[in-house]
């Protein structure tokens, strides 16, 4: 019982995952082919206009980055099948968190002059 409990919480977790990492791709998508308007107005607020579609295509570079880690994160919990799945999750998970906002820090700094 308690076996089948683990595998559907693992599903569920799976699912939701895909599920958010598809919102973060259509909004990477959006933001790529020039919707920056989806990014808040104190983000871009220093952004010089013609640095505004550059701008978006590596804004979206970290949007990619973090579905990346939400699917991975995923397909680990449930391929894993050792007692450690929930932990190997994540720790891909917090490690692609950890890459992904670096990437948008990094995006933040060239483009806007800092976080804040």
């Amino acid at each position: 019982m308690q076996q089948i409990v683990e595998d559907t919480s693992m599903i569920a977790y799976a699912v939701l995952m895909w599920a958010i990492a598809a919102l973060f791709l259509l909004f990477g998508l959006l933001i790529y082919h020039g919707k920056t308007g989806l990014i808040h107005e104190y983000h871009r607020e220093r952004v010089r206009s013609e640095d505004m579609a550059a701008y978006g295509r590596a804004f979206s570079t970290g949007l990619f980055a973090l579905a990346g880690t939400l699917v991975l994160s995923g397909i680990v919990s449930l391929l894993w099948t050792l007692p450690g799945a929930v932990t190997a999750s994540l720790v891909v998970l917090f490690a692609g968190l950890a890459a992904s906002f670096a990437i948008l820090w990094h995006v933040q700094r060239r483009y806007n002059g800092g976080m804040l």
